[in-house]
């Protein structure tokens, strides 16, 4: 009996062991359950997402086989943002990534405990996320949009291709943490490029429109910044824009290609993409405290070619060799 008994505890680690080196390396095993909270449907954070799983399924973690993902969208609306992290929270998710700094933040006050990463954050620390980037604490980690030097090169650009200009206008929602640390940072660089700045605030997407338009004949450019409420509705922004031919700085690679006229930008599906590596390391054993808060590697500036040739600019040799153009 003894032997057999022996014999039976062996065959059972045997199988046990099979089991987890098949869920480390991704392949068909125990089910990983994921679940992600987004904001609000634009393409950046779109990208964002789809370069996430993107990352999970080139690690074998495919889905509707080993890896189901529960997504869920807020429209929006912050308030949805609490009434999601509780659900995916309480359905015992494996990972929970979070999208935009209010999903985030809904998260991190809902679990200590279920490992959350994020991506498109503005300013993890000052959102309160992470302790810091290098050593992010706690239960938290993921992938900052903001290169230090995006805004103000994207700001720097304004005098290049318009030295006429003097007054940048803004439009932002004052009430969204991310919009308001960019439009920080776009003020200071517009101060130190010789210029001022008016500035028109929104609560929801269906007022952009008309505070864009509130600007129009105060100022000489507008910037954009990386600011979901307003992102979302970019279309009528740049209605406003294009039709007073005022050109359009934005604050993302994706508002470029919309038809926003330049952005020192990023490849959100690469923020992704990085981001969906880090939670393979989490899904492997590793804590995301021990796991660095990514930022952007690479920036280029791209410009829209045909909201170029709508505003009448004329770009030297020089210029143009170092353009990424969109259409």
């Amino acid at each position: 009996m003894l032997a057999g008994l022996l014999l039976l505890l062996a065959a059972c680690s045997g199988t046990d062991g099979e089991s987890g080196g098949e869920a480390q390396g991704g392949q068909a095993g125990e089910q990983v359950n994921i679940g992600i909270s987004q904001l609000v449907e634009h393409p950046s954070l779109d990208q964002a997402r789809e370069g996430f799983v993107a990352a999970l399924e080139d690690a074998g973690y495919k889905e509707g086989e080993n890896l189901a993902i529960d997504y869920q969208n807020a429209q929006g609306d912050v308030n949805n943002n609490m009434t999601i992290a509780q659900k995916l929270v309480n359905d015992d998710n494996d990972l929970i990534l979070g999208i935009a700094t209010s999903s985030v933040q809904a998260i991190t006050q809902t679990t200590q405990d279920i490992p959350v990463l994020f991506t498109a954050i503005t300013d993890p620390v000052k959102a309160g996320l992470v302790e810091s980037m290098e050593n992010p604490g706690g239960n938290v980690t993921g992938t900052s949009d903001t290169h230090p030097d995006a805004i103000k090169n994207t700001i720097a650009s304004i005098k290049e291709f318009f030295p006429e200009a003097k007054t940048v206008g803004i439009v932002y929602n004052s009430g969204e943490e991310n919009a308001v640390v960019n439009v920080e940072s776009a003020k200071k660089a517009i101060e130190e490029n010789g210029l001022t700045s008016v500035e028109a605030t929104v609560s929801s997407s269906s007022e952009v429109k008309q505070a864009t338009e509130s600007l129009v004949g105060r100022m000489d450019v507008l910037y954009v910044p990386k600011d979901n409420t307003v992102v979302s509705a970019l279309e009528s922004v740049l209605t406003v824009a294009n039709e007073q031919k005022i050109p359009a700085f934005v604050g993302e690679g994706d508002s470029v290609e919309r038809g926003g006229f330049a952005s020192y930008g990023l490849n959100y599906h690469d923020l992704g993409y990085s981001t969906g590596e880090m939670a393979v390391e989490v899904l492997k054993g590793k804590a995301p405290s021990e796991i660095s808060v990514g930022i952007p590697e690479n920036l280029e500036l791209m410009v829209n070619k045909q909201t170029a040739e709508l505003l009448g600019v004329q770009f030297t040799e020089e210029q143009q060799k170092k353009i990424t153009f969109v259409e």
